[in-house]
This record gives C-alpha cells, structure tokens and sequence, in this order.
C-alpha cells in the first residue's frame, strides 16, 4: 500500500523499543499501516494524538529520529476469483513471481456476520479422512482446531485435507511455516491437480515473526468475500496458531502490559475468537469452515493457547501415533467434533453412528487389554481379538494417509468387525445387521 500523497513526516518517536515505536502524530486511526525509516509498521494504539506502531522487522537501529510516514488508511486486499491459484505475502503481495491482482478493494478486519445472518450448520463436510468423516464428522459452518505435538506431521494432514475436502474454496494461511513445508503445500496442491481452487497466504519461519499477525485477516477476508458474494463453500486452513499467539505475545510484553497466563496477553482469549467466530453458515448456500493448527508445548492441553481455543471452538482433533503400528492417526478418544450429530445418520448412512461408536467401543478394549498386558496380566481370547481388531482398524481406516468415501469407511467398518466379532457381541441394532453384515 501506498501513503496519500502531501502525508506528513514524523522524526520525532517519544518511545522504543524492539518491537514498537511511539509519537505524537494526528489524524491517524487503528491498524493504518505506516513505515518507520522504510519498514513496514501497523498502528495497534491510538490514545489521542499519542501513538503506537509495532514495525514488523524490529526496531533495531532505528533511532528516536526515524522518519515515520503513514499510508492514511487500514489496510486492504484486492479481491477478485483471478485469486484461485496464486501466493501471497501478509501483506497480500504475490510470492509467486506473477502479477498483482486487480479486483475489489476490501478493507481487513471486517465485522463478524451477524447472529440473524447464520444459519444452523447442517451441511456435510467430508475430507476423505476416517479419523474426521467418520468418528469426528465435519459440518459446514463449523471452526475445529487439530491439536498435535510439533513432530506430528501436522501440514501434511492439512495438506491432504486441502486436496480431498468437497468444498468450492481453499484458503491456507500459513504463519511460521517452514521454507520445507511451503514447498510442501506448493508441489502437493500442483500435483493434485487442485491448485485452481486454493489460494494461500504465506509467512514462513524466515519472515519477521510479527507479519504473522497479518495472515489471518487476509485469510478470512478472502473467505468472506468467496462465501458471501460468490456463494460458495470455502474451507480456511491455518497453521500455526501457536505462532500466531507467540506474535501476539511478543508485542504485548514489548509495550509492557501485564501478561496473563503463560506469558499470553490478557486479550488472548478475543484474539482467537476474532478469527474463529469468521466461521458461518449463510441460508443461501455460502460457508465459511476453519480449520486450524494448534502445536502443543510437551502435550500440555492446559497452555493458555491450546485452552482458550477449546473454549471458543466447536470440538478438537487430536493427531497421535497409533501404539501397535506407529501410524499417524486422529485419536478416537480425545478428538471430538460438538456439531457431527447435526450430520451422521441424516446426511450419511442409517448405519453410521451404530458403526462409529461400536469401533471406538473396541478400540477401546484393546487399549484396555494392551494396558493388562504391560502390567503383566494374562489376556484371555476377547483380548487378544480385540488388538487384532485395533491394528487392522488403524491399518485400513485410522491412518490419515487413506483416502476413501463415507461409505466404503463404514463398509470397511462392517467387514472388520465381522472378521473378528459374531453379531452378538457388538450389541448392533439387529436391522442393522441385516442389512449391512458381510455374507
């Protein structure tokens, strides 16, 4: 963005420190993006004609005389479908040597739709995934975030999600990626085939830590923009909010406020929700859906980060490493998706949630059976059956890289329980069974 022209100049900055800079200037508004001795800033607070901005880059070297310019506006991002395909910085600049694109001009940081604007979710979003389409259902309209340790392999399950949901829109924002898994995203989305409905907003771990604070607001105002006005069904992927939360928290001890739990800001908790509560359901057809990425400090789901989303979010999705064959699954246990009633059984077969709970059910007492085990007990036959039945269900449905519809799951799902189980102990509805039990 470029300053108005006849902008006044400031060299006179009252206070510094290595992330902010303030002075008295006037006729400037919240989050106006500016430039101290050429680098990028933003206004976070405006008390009279008394001024923050936090620069990007850091403030190292600049001195109380830095020449401070601002653009006389927030913010804002071209938006237009010639979108579809392409990268873009925080700053919403292309990254991948194309032009700039040309289209509405749309301010960041828009109102959340309103209340009587929302319809209730009720539409299926499906993703290819067992461990989310069948034990953990998606609907659209919803915001859900994936809790996993930072050596889960978090970005490629986006990734793939990314390629297989049956949605119109993909919006990926990435804060503190690796340059790895940006090339990651790229060369998948390319291989795909679905670059053409993809569009990402990127700060990699070699961008200023603060750009982060950027992504989000790119994201969900394209989103917006293809849900409301194009009428489509878009799907927003974020990752990292941990990051993200990080940036949050590196301005607010520079301007010395009083942290709060875990060194976050006090205004964490709104923070989060600003972003997340962008997700909705539009009675026209439109639909925002998130998806987001919260790292996990040593699994610690008490860190004010992974809390607070909890709270704001419809469910979670836990990523684990399954303890009999060492793949990446969603666990059946801690995940948990608040709105899949909305869906399974009504929008999927009669037979999914007998089948869902039934799985998650034996899983279980191979959990239970594998702890007899390790403590040195004798395990009897329904044990052992029951772990033959865990690995075999990890294998051919948990695992995150298996790419199969609603109803070959639950195909999947009925063959292996009758490989290992009679009728009689899975305490299934006996209609079920006789419509869907393998000959």
């Amino acid at each position: 963005m470029k300053a108005k022209a006849f902008q006044p100049i400031y060299t006179s900055i009252t206070a510094l420190t290595k992330a902010t800079v303030s002075l008295k200037a006037k006729n400037v508004q919240y989050d106006e993006l500016a430039w101290v001795d050429g680098r990028t800033a933003q206004v976070i607070k405006v008390d009279g004609d008394q001024v923050s901005l936090q620069v990007f880059s850091g403030t190292e070297g600049l001195g109380t005389n830095a020449e401070v310019i601002f653009s006389g506006a927030a913010p804002t991002l071209n938006l237009s479908p010639l979108l579809a395909g392409r990268y873009f910085n925080a700053f919403g600049q292309p990254i991948d040597h194309k032009d700039e694109v040309k289209g509405k001009k749309q301010a960041l940081k828009g109102s959340t739709v309103n209340p009587v604007r929302r319809q209730l979710p009720s539409e299926l979003l499906a993703t290819g995934i067992a461990g989310i389409d069948l034990n953990n259902t998606l609907v659209t309209g919803q915001k859900i975030p994936f809790f996993a340790d930072p050596d889960q392999p978090y970005n490629q399950v986006l990734a793939e999600v990314a390629m297989r949901a049956e949605t119109d829109r993909i919006i990926l924002g990435g804060m503190g990626i690796s340059h790895d898994d940006f090339l990651m995203f790229k060369n998948s989305f390319a291989e795909s085939g679905a670059s053409d409905k993809i569009i990402s907003y990127i700060n990699t771990s070699e961008d200023p830590p603060l750009e982060r604070l950027l992504i989000p607001d790119q994201v969900c105002t394209t989103a917006e923009y293809f849900a409301y006005e194009k009428n489509e069904k878009v799907l927003v992927l974020l990752t990292d909010m941990t990051l993200y939360a990080d940036a949050l928290a590196i301005v607010s001890n520079k301007m010395d406020q009083i942290p709060s739990k875990d060194s976050m800001p006090g205004s964490l908790y709104s923070d989060l929700a600003r972003i997340y509560e962008k997700a909705v359901q539009f009675p026209e057809g439109g639909s925002i859906t998130i998806i987001a990425v919260t790292t996990l400090n040593d699994g610690d789901i008490t860190h004010a980060i992974p809390d607070n989303t909890g709270y704001i979010t419809e469910g979670q999705l836990y990523l684990k490493r399954d303890p009999d064959t060492g793949l990446t699954v969603i666990d059946p246990f801690r995940s948990l998706s608040r709105l899949k009633q909305n869906v399974i059984g009504v929008k999927t077969r009669e037979d999914h949630p007998q089948v869902m709970n039934t799985m998650v059910r034996l899983y279980a007492d191979a959990a239970e059976a594998r702890s007899k085990k390790e403590n040195g007990f004798d395990l009897n036959e329904y044990d052992q059956r029951c772990l033959d039945f865990a690995k075999d269900y990890a294998r051919d449905l948990l695992d995150v890289e298996i790419n199969i519809g609603i109803d070959e799951m639950l195909d999947r799902g009925w063959h292996l329980m009758s490989k290992y189980f009679k009728p009689f102990e899975l305490g299934l509805k006996q209609q079920l069974i006789d419509n869907y039990w393998p000959n």
